[in-house]
């Protein structure tokens, strides 16, 4: 299975060069990640973002680690940090040898702090580049909240969702930020890897891209599962079967 949505999307991978790869994913489907590994091995990056890690998490993918896959986890702490297995991340890693790493993950203190002092001042600097002094229209507002309820399985007070929206905003902020950072620093081309709502064009990172650096050629996939786009829109979907689940809304009752 795995090796089918490989194959998908590499016949479905465009030609055209772009400044910046947005390859988005399902955090927990291997498949997705397999595609992306595949993705980045035909771009050959000079950069490499990964939202899965902060920039001082990144600043340890040293040389004498980067072949090393346990080394390597061992040294970003990986094990119980939320996140999928690091053999589903490596591969990407692997997949481009020479790449600058760059995190533009949100630690937890710094999301706290979008409650404390408000998004454009957690943010600091450039945040009117981003667009976070300025208000979500309301219609996506609306949208934006309805989907971290349902993310959270309607166990968020209503009151905690526009702080939820602001916190998912600060995120696509420093992905965009990171993307274009790297791109200054390398030339490009700069692959991100993110999840499916983070790579969406109309509101995601890539939008804020285009905001804050016109000039960057973007290209975004999106990766579906069992035929079922991804929530947004995206230059390109690919699909994948979806992995067996516990139901995610367990924890909450």
């Amino acid at each position: 299975m795995i090796r089918w949505a490989c194959i998908l999307a590499l016949f479905a991978a465009p030609v055209a060069a772009q400044d910046i790869w947005v390859l988005g994913e399902v955090h927990d489907n291997p498949a997705h990640h397999a595609v992306q590994a595949s993705r980045v091995a035909e771009i050959a990056p000079k950069a490499l973002i990964f939202e899965m890690l902060t920039p001082q998490d990144a600043a340890k993918v040293t040389p004498d680690l980067r072949d090393d896959a346990d080394a390597l986890a061992a040294a970003l702490n990986w094990e119980g940090n939320g996140w999928p297995s690091f053999s589903q991340y490596f591969p990407i890693i692997a997949a481009a040898p020479e790449a600058v790493i760059f995190g533009a993950g949100v630690p937890r203190e710094m999301a706290r702090k979008v409650g404390q002092v408000g998004l454009a001042a957690a943010f600091g600097e450039n945040a009117v580049a981003f667009g976070l002094t300025s208000p979500l229209p309301s219609e996506q507002q609306r949208a934006r909240a309805q989907l971290q309820a349902d993310a959270h399985c309607g166990a968020l007070p209503p009151v905690m969702l526009p702080l939820m929206v602001d916190i998912q905003r600060f995120r696509d902020a420093s992905l965009a930020r990171a993307a274009l950072a790297a791109l200054a620093q390398t030339g490009g081309p700069v692959a991100v890897i993110t999840g499916n709502g983070h790579a969406r064009t109309d509101w995601g990172m890539p939008a804020l891209i285009a905001q804050a650096g016109p000039a960057a050629k973007i290209y975004t996939v999106g990766q579906g599962e069992d035929g079922i786009a991804p929530d947004g829109t995206f230059d390109e979907v690919v699909y994948a079967p979806a992995p067996k689940r516990d139901d995610p809304c367990e924890v909450f009752r």
